[in-house]
């Protein structure tokens, strides 16, 4: 996989009102907003209360907790897990990523440098080099690494023992860790988007934090236009609350936050431009398909990538469009949702191309 492509779509999703992925600016803030215990962290119930059983028992042991594998979409609140473990042990974070590790010996040096019982984030995990990945196998299990010294014949193996650790590891793509990575993890959770309710929630607290007057109806509104993640509703409240002190008095409503939200073409599904192009491509250009990859890509001006790893997923989910071996094809919820009547299906009414194949 070429990683040169991975970035360039986290830039293309980082520039985008509703992409998930955090710019510096959103960093900053929710460095502000972040919850600081579990008693605060708003949804995931299920993960919630596992992980507090985990937590506390390692306490009760005054051990250190078990190695934590968070996997899910970007913006679901696994950075914010991972601190809130730590926090929750009374140890101290060290944070890092994937990419930035990519010979083992810079994995070594940070393990080296751990404290008894600090957890160490390691954010996009299954991005790590394969020699990193294969140190860290040791790490985990034994707490112990072999440095390698010399080269050639003459190299020496010198094992360094490393006090207890809590590694927490995140990742958007759980499948492309490999099994015997997995498995060292003691407590493994998926994070699962957002529901509205709780995105309410969300966006409420963030609002009082950021002494915004916000009213239920306007959460909702925000809400429902999140697509199900906490850092895009946390952004549109910020885009709304800017609007709301230029264009009214501050206070956000529902008529308010559906301008704002207008004026940044993020509709009620939470479908944005680019979102839009595709699909008005697909049902205006190609009648709903199907019709191939590059093709829409070329009808909307973006990458191939772009289109498939930024934009499709989300259409996906809500059921706006489908992937087939044959190409991309628009569902009738997509015609409705951009107000155009579906072409006729061949036959004149009889059995159409659907029908006969059961797609």
């Amino acid at each position: 996989m070429n990683w040169d492509d991975t970035t360039d779509e986290a830039a293309a999703a980082a520039e985008r009102l509703v992409g998930s992925v955090a710019d510096g600016e959103d960093q900053a803030v929710e460095a502000a907003l972040r919850p600081k215990d579990l008693g605060e962290f708003i949804g995931q119930e299920k993960v919630r209360e596992q992980l507090d059983l985990v937590l506390r028992a390692a306490r009760a042991r005054g051990a250190t907790a078990d190695h934590v594998l968070l996997s899910g979409a970007p913006g679901l609140g696994k950075t914010t897990l991972s601190m809130i473990i730590a926090a929750e042990m009374g140890a101290p974070i060290r944070i890092t990523s994937g990419p930035a590790i990519q010979h083992a010996g810079d994995l070594a040096a940070i393990l080296s440098s751990l404290q008894e019982g600090e957890v160490l984030f390691l954010d996009e995990i299954h991005r790590m080099s394969r020699p990193a990945e294969e140190m860290l196998y040791m790490a985990m299990e034994d707490f112990r690494v072999d440095v390698i010294v010399g080269k050639g014949p003459g190299a020496t193996a010198i094992p360094l023992e490393l006090p207890p650790f809590t590694l927490v590891g995140a990742t958007t793509r759980a499948g492309l860790l490999p099994p015997p990575l997995r498995d060292r993890f003691g407590f493994t959770a998926h994070m699962e988007f957002y529901e509205p309710a709780e995105l309410e929630r969300v966006v409420h607290r963030s609002a009082q934090l950021l002494d915004v007057e916000i009213d239920p109806a306007g959460a909702a509104e925000i809400a429902g236009r999140s697509r199900g993640t906490p850092r895009i509703a946390n952004r549109l409240l910020r885009r709304v609350r800017d609007y709301a002190q230029v264009k009214a008095d501050g206070v956000i409503d529902r008529a308010i936050a559906g301008a704002a939200l207008a004026v940044y073409e993020v509709d009620d599904r939470g479908l944005d431009r680019l979102d839009r192009a595709v699909l008005e491509a697909l049902l205006k250009l190609f009648g709903g398909g199907p019709v191939g990859l590059s093709t829409l890509a070329v009808a909307v001006g973006e990458e191939r990538e772009t289109v498939e790893e930024v934009a499709e997923p989300f259409l996906v989910r809500e059921g706006l469009l489908a992937r087939t071996p044959r190409g991309r094809v628009a569902t009738p919820a997509a015609w409705a949702h951009l107000g155009l009547t579906p072409p006729p299906r061949p036959g004149g009414g009889g059995k159409g191309q659907q029908d006969l194949f059961g797609a």
